[in-house]
């Protein structure tokens, strides 16, 4: 699913890159976490994976699609099969709960009805359909992540990148937002979840991939 080949990425001449000969894969189908302390590399990484920013060097694939020669139309067919959760959420404040989880399926022009359909079977499986009228001012932070994450999953994606999105959670929130991401992964989706949080590492055996200093060290 996920290839780097010698990938270095710099958004400064003459400053520390933040990404420094990162290679690696990912299969289709894992879930991977992305370990390391802040300002290791771990958000440039997986911005490099859903092209919001491009390498300086190096080769970024995904689903087997070189992203520097997709172009725009290409990027833009290849997000709409990627889920991206935030740790601060992103929901736009002034749209419902529904509406939000809504926007990614009207970006793509899909029919009413269908929209209406998954938004609402999404609000129900993270266990907010009675909410789907509220604001996110109205929501607690773990109810707003689990609409980032409804959000995220209503497209039906091959690919979910979450970027530290238990970070600002309390423990007992926090284990049901990664348990959720297990659910996803059980169904097939590829998942790469970066966290600094080391109980969250030690509590789930899964694959990890550590970067220091914008390099893999483990």
């Amino acid at each position: 699913m996920i290839q780097l080949f010698h990938v270095y990425k710099a958004y400064d001449e003459g400053e520390t890159p933040a990404l420094v000969d990162v290679s690696l894969t990912v299969g289709r189908g894992e879930f991977v976490f992305l370990a390391g302390q802040s300002g290791a590399g771990k958000s440039t990484l997986l911005k490099l994976l859903y092209a919001a920013e491009q390498p300086t060097a190096g080769q970024v694939l995904v689903n087997n699609a070189n992203l520097a020669r997709l172009g725009s139309k290409g990027v833009g067919r290849l997000r709409r099969e990627i889920g991206v959760v935030f740790q601060d959420f992103r929901l736009i404040p002034w749209y419902t709960v529904y509406d939000n989880v809504a926007l990614p399926l009207e970006a793509a022009g899909r029919p009413r009805g269908m929209i209406r359909r998954r938004v609402l079977a999404w609000l129900e499986h993270v266990g907010l359909a009675h909410k789907h009228r509220a604001h996110p001012r109205q929501l607690s932070g773990g109810e707003q992540q689990r609409v980032a994450i409804a959000r995220a999953m209503v497209v039906d994606p091959i690919l979910v990148l979450a970027d530290e999105p238990t970070g600002n959670l309390d423990p007992e929130i926090t284990r049901d937002v990664i348990a959720l991401f297990h659910e996803v992964n059980a169904h097939g989706t590829t998942v790469v979840f970066a966290t600094h949080d080391r109980t969250i590492l030690q509590s789930h055996h899964k694959r990890t991939l550590t970067l220091a200093k914008g390099k893999t060290v483990e």
